[in-house]
């Protein structure tokens, strides 16, 4: 049982079309969705290329795990009535498959993941590049002391800003005790 393509936005009702491969069927991945070119060619494929492919085994990732939801939900448990062993069989082997075909997959996004590091390699910073001033001495600013004047002024304007927050503190309380009044009215009301 295949999985189904994700059909594009807008595209709802159109029935969905092959998708053109790029290489003969022989060429084909285990799991049948992508064409795999040849080992010399591998050098030639870009990470672009590898993480669309990537994306795209994520979605049958996705599919099939969807699939092994829908089947063991629609499967009856026991309860004592007496069900087809043939269809029990069915839909173990369907789920083996499943399983079997989703390990693959996680095969294929694994390589492809590797390959994608190990081609952008020189492309990744290590942490210490990435942090500021990792193993470098910060030069030391000259702080002048301020005059009584300035040290004032800024607490008060400290003060000013206690004041406002609580005052705003306040208003929140009042508004949200508001609506809960409100919502109580209009729930009674119904």
């Amino acid at each position: 049982m295949a999985a189904s393509l994700p059909q594009k936005p807008g595209m709802a009702g159109m029935p969905p079309q092959p998708q053109p491969h790029l290489a003969p069927p022989s060429a084909a991945s285990a799991v049948g969705q992508q064409p795999v070119p040849p080992q010399g060619a591998l050098r030639e494929i870009s990470p672009v290329f590898l993480c669309r492919i990537g994306q795209e085994t994520v979605q049958d990732i996705v599919a099939r795990t969807m699939e092994i939801f829908q089947i063991t939900r629609a499967t009856q448990l026991p309860n004592g009535v007496t069900q087809s062993q043939a269809m029990y069989q069915d839909r173990f082997g369907k789920l083996q498959e499943h399983l079997r075909q989703l390990a693959l997959l996680f095969r294929k996004l694994r390589l492809l993941y590797e390959r994608c590091v190990e081609m952008t390699s020189d492309l990744q910073e290590g942490p210490a590049e990435i942090l500021p001033y990792v193993g470098e001495e910060l030069l030391s600013v000259k702080v002048e002391p301020c005059s009584p004047a300035v040290n004032q002024e800024r607490k008060e304007v400290l003060e000013k800003v206690r004041q406002k927050n609580q005052e705003m503190k306040v208003l929140m309380d009042q508004m949200r005790n508001l609506l809960w009044d409100v919502n109580a009215m209009l729930t009674l009301r119904k």
